[in-house]
């Protein structure tokens, strides 16, 4: 199997959300992350990033939430241009994995109209919730009519250990990690926003974008036993760890 890490964007936020000690006008630069995940059972998204149109006007797609999270990303920086850098059309992806349905983790679920796409039940729900929107949670990016497969817990995706899906609720009520078996690499988390920043995982505070601080902070335990046991995390959105790591056609194996 390969792991290829593709763009889904790049946001700009309050740096406070995420690190408490922060000045109130200080901001932090926040690269958005979507991998391909390439086997003999079939190619894997693990979340799609930003809709490309927020690019160029992200408060007529996004709202008063284009306020919060400010795109700072070209109009190539989206999944749909790194896979065809891949020679790869939305067609060839046979499931989308969305750790959570804000919109800069499902924002081009819309084009992957042949794939299955897997959540969890519970973020479903809160999708779904009268003050979802409220919630960062928008119809447009993630209610769309593809064939939906919910999980309410651990999944074995192929039944083989190689992509297995976790849930680690805290930022939202529904979050998923992805705990990815790679023959040279090893085992490789794909933590989304349960581990933000990795300031998040060495300190323990917690972002004030949480749902659920006691939900999260188990979370976290559970993402510091899995590192433990040798697995490398990837964090949702490290600028320090995103400069670091492969992308595009230099896969992981």
């Amino acid at each position: 199997m390969k792991m290829h890490v593709l763009c889904g964007g790049r946001l700009r936020m309050r740096k406070s959300i995420f690190l408490p000690d922060a000045e109130r006008n200080e901001t932090i630069d926040l690269p958005v992350a979507s991998f391909l995940l390439r086997s003999a059972q079939g190619n894997v998204l693990f979340d799609t990033g930003c809709h490309p149109s927020v690019a160029e006007d992200a408060p007529a797609r996004w709202g008063g939430l284009a306020k919060l999270m400010v795109p700072i990303m070209g109009p190539g920086d989206n999944v749909v241009a790194g896979l065809a850098a891949l020679d790869l059309r939305a067609d060839d992806i046979d499931v989308v994995v969305c750790s959570h349905l804000h919109p800069d983790h499902c924002g081009c679920n819309a084009f992957f109209k042949r794939a299955t796409v897997v959540m969890h039940a519970r973020e479903l729900e809160a999708a779904r919730a009268p003050n979802a929107a409220a919630a960062g949670y928008l119809a447009v990016d993630w209610d769309h009519p593809a064939p939906v497969e919910l999980i309410t817990g651990e999944r074995d995706l192929y039944g083989n250990g190689r992509i297995v899906l976790i849930p680690l609720p805290g930022h939202t009520p529904g979050t998923l990690a992805a705990l990815v078996a790679l023959d040279r690499t090893g085992a490789v988390l794909l933590a989304s926003d349960t581990v933000s920043l990795r300031s998040t995982l060495d300190t323990g505070i917690l972002p004030k974008n949480t749902w659920n601080a006691d939900a999260l902070t188990n979370s976290l335990a559970e993402v510091w036993r899995i590192e433990a046991s040798g697995a490398m995390i990837i964090c949702g959105h490290d600028a320090g760890q995103w400069a670091t790591l492969r992308k595009g056609a230099d896969a992981y194996e």
